[in-house]
């Protein structure tokens, strides 16, 4: 730049002494002291230009721009809610994930309009007072119940003013935790021990009281005896039962986040358990149809896909035979937003029908409408959250529609296997 600069002011001077020996000559008074006096005034052109231009001088970029730019990149990214207030529990800064938990969060409004929180407000006075980082909880009950860490730490700001706050003294940041998940699922394994233990304790306790009979009163009474023997029976298979399904739901469960690679029939795998089943619904005076015509192919895991029509043509049958009918239907739909083919597995049975506000919880294990009547159709209260599990295990969806008194449809939907031609599945045995 400098050289540029120099470079430039002696051009000047020499257009300057040419044009000036130009006008001298075209006057004819060219001689050797205008000759001298034009060299001398190129020099002094030179020289003076060059000290006297004007220095370009490029101001440093203020860093504090440019790291307060990086400070809101960073706390827009940040998942979890963050809070910055003042001295006066003033909200100075929030990010996206705090506006969407609060979304009466105002800057430059106090804390307390959003966060009504007493023990969250006092954490920040103790912080403030003290110096030292604390943590605290904080729940909400609308629109669903959540539960938060807060952890509540002095920040303390640079001096002089940035973003319009003074600086120099501490302010707070509150950093909220979600802890909705990790409570839930901690919830779910006490409820699920809790459950699976009492289930397998009622029939143990029932095999041992019938044993300690048979050794005793019922030693030597042979028809007693052969009844207690079907008794112990009945509830070692029940025992049994629920062990195979506490198994079973741990492989799945395992397994979930692997989806299945290789199509399957899900024709066959319908019209075989239709087969297997019918037995069954003959006994109860049940009537078992099938519309299942053609093939619909899927991506999936034979042995999970029987089990899964199993259970439903099994829980249709025993809790909604009372209706005498149960349909078994298979269809194929397109998506009209995304254009995407899907196969849907229907049973539905005419039977007594479910109440609404047992719908959401029928997936949830050990989950019963009916205790008594579960356990007398020897029902572990497994198998639909088994079927849930295959059924996110083949990236598909389970559906319960049903009216009180009208009875009960389950859909199963999975993603069509888009192929042109089919040889593995035209190939699987049946």
């Amino acid at each position: 730049m400098a050289r540029g600069a120099r470079r430039s002011s002696w051009t000047a001077a020499a257009i300057a002494t040419v044009g000036l020996g130009v006008f001298a000559a075209g006057r004819g008074t060219l001689d050797a002291p205008m000759i001298a006096a034009s060299l001398v005034v190129l020099c002094l052109g030179g020289v003076i230009g060059s000290l006297g231009r004007a220095r370009v001088v490029r101001m440093p970029e203020s860093p504090g721009t440019s790291r307060h730019s990086v400070a809101e990149a960073l706390l827009a990214n940040i998942p979890d809610p963050v809070i910055l207030v003042d001295r006066r529990a003033v909200v100075i800064e929030v990010n996206p994930a705090a506006r969407a938990l609060l979304p009466a969060l105002k800057l430059r409004h106090p804390l307390s309009f959003a966060l009504r929180a007493p023990d969250v407000l006092d954490g920040i006075e103790e912080v403030l007072r003290t110096g030292a980082s604390l943590k605290t909880l904080y729940a909400t009950r609308v629109p669903t119940e959540r539960a938060f860490e807060v952890q509540i730490g002095a920040l303390p700001m640079p001096d002089g003013v940035v973003g319009g706050v003074l600086g120099g003294q501490p302010n707070v940041v509150l950093f909220l935790r979600d802890l909705t998940s990790a409570r839930r699922l901690e919830a779910m394994r006490v409820d699920f021990v809790a459950n699976a233990s009492h289930e397998l304790r009622t029939p143990l306790a029932s095999l041992l009281g019938f044993i300690e009979t048979l050794q005793g009163p019922a030693r030597n009474d042979p028809p007693a005896r052969e009844r207690f023997l079907g008794i112990m029976k009945t509830q070692a298979q029940r025992m049994a039962r629920l062990v195979d399904d506490l198994l079973s739901l741990s492989r799945i469960e395992l397994r979930e986040h692997v989806p299945p690679t290789r199509p399957v029939d899900l024709t066959r795998i319908a019209r075989q358990m239709v087969d297997t089943q019918g037995p069954l619904a003959r006994d109860r005076g049940v009537m078992l149809s099938a519309a299942v015509e053609g093939a619909f192919p899927i991506l999936g895991e034979r042995d999970e896909l029987l089990r899964v029509v199993e259970n439903l043509i099994e829980n249709a049958v025993k809790y909604g035979g009372s209706g005498g009918r149960v349909e078994v239907a298979l269809r194929r739909q397109t998506d009209a937003a995304s254009g995407r083919t899907s196969v849907e597995l229907a049973v539905r049975d005419y039977g007594p029908g479910i109440a609404a506000e047992h719908i959401p919880r029928l997936t949830e294990r050990f989950y019963r409408v009916d205790v008594a009547s579960s356990r007398d159709q020897g029902g572990t209260g497994l198998g639909l959250a088994i079927v849930k599990h295959i059924v996110n295990r083949h990236r598909g969806r389970l559906l319960i529609e049903s009216v009180p008194d009208e009875g009960t449809t389950v859909r199963a939907i999975f993603p069509a296997y888009e192929a042109a031609e089919t040889p593995d599945v035209l190939a699987e045995p049946t």
